[in-house]
């Protein structure tokens, strides 16, 4: 006998698709603002399709209403989001200006996204779960997001040089994206076995205050500290492994 208090009601299901059609919704909607010339809006709204993304499988398992279909159906809305959006606008807003080059480096982000998100899907349960393998696309759409609203806010002038400053940074992320350095993914580890709600909530006013200051600077700049952090957390683990051998070979003689 199946005791129904046990089982969600069936309402609930479509709960965490809301939530993450509100994220494709975003990435759509940035990209029609770019489309328009209203490039603050399109930044925004990527950064409207992060917290989304983020909330839709939280909420999933909260509820215990996770399903294959879910998965997919997240995964498409990010390639649009993190994917084709943010490529879109940073080729609106600067990289058309490159010719053939900005659009060289469009396609490597859209590419390097979409080989993102077929390759987590895919070693969803292999990879170690402290880590994400290569930089998750939420986080190269938030730096390239960050960078076309800082520079609107700013408004700093779009000449070669800023437009070859997007050409690197779009590029970068495309290729972090598919590389093998590890970045931290926050669901284990460190932060969650020595948490501290006091210092939890220092950290979150201190944040909000600098958000105050100048909000498009501090979330490029957390977003840019984050991209580099896998390649920090790579050479500490070569420059390991490199001492373990020489000691290994020192212990052998």
């Amino acid at each position: 006998m199946v005791h129904t208090s046990n089982v969600p009601k069936r309402g609930i299901y479509l709960l965490p698709n809301a939530i993450t059609t509100a994220n494709l919704f975003a990435g759509f909607f940035a990209i029609m603002q770019a489309m328009n010339h209203r490039f603050e809006w399109a930044a925004l709204a990527i950064f409207a399709a992060m917290v989304m993304d983020g909330m839709d499988g939280r909420i999933a398992r909260l509820t215990n209403t996770q399903s294959s279909f879910g998965e997919q159906y997240d995964s498409m809305a990010d390639m649009v989001s993190f994917g084709i959006a943010p490529a879109l606008v940073m080729y609106t807003y600067t990289l058309n200006d490159l010719g053939r080059w900005g659009w060289l480096a469009a396609f490597v982000y859209v590419a390097g996204a979409a080989l993102r998100l077929a390759r987590f899907n895919s070693n969803i349960n292999i990879v170690d779960s402290r880590f994400f393998q290569g930089l998750p696309s939420p986080a190269a759409a938030a730096l390239t997001a960050g960078f076309v609203w800082l520079s609107v806010d700013n408004r700093l002038p779009i000449s070669d040089p800023h437009a070859w400053v997007a050409f690197t940074i779009t590029v970068y992320a495309g290729l972090t994206m598919i590389s093998n350095a590890p970045f931290f993914s926050g669901k284990s580890g460190f932060i969650q076995e020595k948490r501290s709600p006091a210092l939890i909530m220092t950290a979150l006013v201190l944040l909000f205050a600098l958000l105050m200051l100048n909000a498009p600077l501090v979330i490029t700049l957390v977003f840019l500290s984050y991209t580099v952090s896998g390649w920090v957390v790579m050479f500490l683990r070569w420059r390991k492994i490199k001492r373990l051998k020489n000691k290994r070979q020192q212990q052998s003689f």
